[in-house]
This record gives structure tokens, C-alpha cells and sequence, in this order.
């Protein structure tokens, strides 16, 4: 298996931490470029009909697009992995068709996951992105679980 190029997928949750620490840690060994991915999801108001419904500001969310890569930035820096300089990528949209598409523009050799998120609902969270995207990838999927 040749690996020239990863990317991790972060909610900021301690089991997208552990899949962060892998990914530098695999980037490392294989001397690969490094992309540390988040997806800001579409906000929706199931309460407000269509004609309710107002977008939001673009500046708001082009802030919130900024902050979040900040945060990313701070959280991980350089993962204390000697060589790998990782590229922080904030994107917007559906999150696992918004993964889907950059694995696949940037032709990504494997996309490392935590096996659920925030949620901490374990399999049914897993059910949404971790799933969809290890079903749909055209590369290699890591699923890392945290052992507790």
C-alpha cells in the first residue's frame, strides 16, 4: 500500500483527538502529506417553513469558517510529529458529501476517522458520517476507536 497523502476528518471530540493523533502518527511513517479536515454543517431550523426562512449573513459564517480553522490550529498544531506539516481545511456543507468530494478532488490514499463523535451516541452517530464514508470513499478508510 503506498500512501502519499491523509486525511483525518475532527469534530473536536476526544475520539476525532485520538483519530488526529493516528493520523500524524501514520503521516509520519509514511512520509505523507497530512490534511486535517472539519465540515460546518448547514444551519437548519426544522421549526421555520420556507417562506420563514431568511439565510443567514455570508460574513457571520465566513468568521465562524475562520475561527474554527484558528481552533484547529491551536488544537492540533503539529501534533508533535517531526516533519509533518499538516494542512488545516475548513469547508461548508453536508458533511459526509463535503468529505466525499475532497477525498476524491485531492486524491486522498486514506481518510482516518474516530469511530463517533460529539454525540457520544457510539453507533448511531456512527451510523451517519464514519459509515457513509466508509462505504463511499474510493480510498482506504481508518476507523480509530477509542478503547474505553
Amino acid at each position: 500500500m503506498n500512501i502519499r497523502s491523509i486525511a483525518c476528518c475532527t469534530d473536536f471530540s476526544d475520539n476525532a483527538d485520538k483519530a488526529v493523533a493516528a493520523s500524524f502518527d501514520l503521516a509520519r511513517r509514511f512520509d505523507a502529506t497530512l490534511c486535517i479536515l472539519h465540515v460546518l454543517p448547514p444551519v437548519v431550523n426544522p421549526v421555520l417553513t420556507e417562506a420563514e426562512w431568511m439565510p443567514p449573513e455570508e460574513a457571520p459564517r465566513d468568521t465562524m469558517l475562520m475561527q474554527i480553522k484558528e481552533r484547529m490550529q491551536d488544537r492540533y498544531g503539529d501534533g508533535d510529529a517531526p516533519g509533518v506539516t499538516p494542512q488545516y481545511v475548513v469547508l461548508d456543507g453536508h458533511v459526509s458529501t463535503e468529505i466525499l468530494n475532497f477525498l476524491e478532488e485531492r486524491h486522498i490514499d486514506l481518510v482516518v476517522l474516530g469511530s463517533y463523535g460529539l454525540s457520544g451516541m457510539g453507533l448511531v452517530l456512527f451510523g451517519s458520517v464514519t459509515k457513509r464514508i466508509s462505504q463511499k470513499a474510493a480510498c482506504s478508510v481508518m476507523i480509530v476507536r477509542d478503547p474505553q
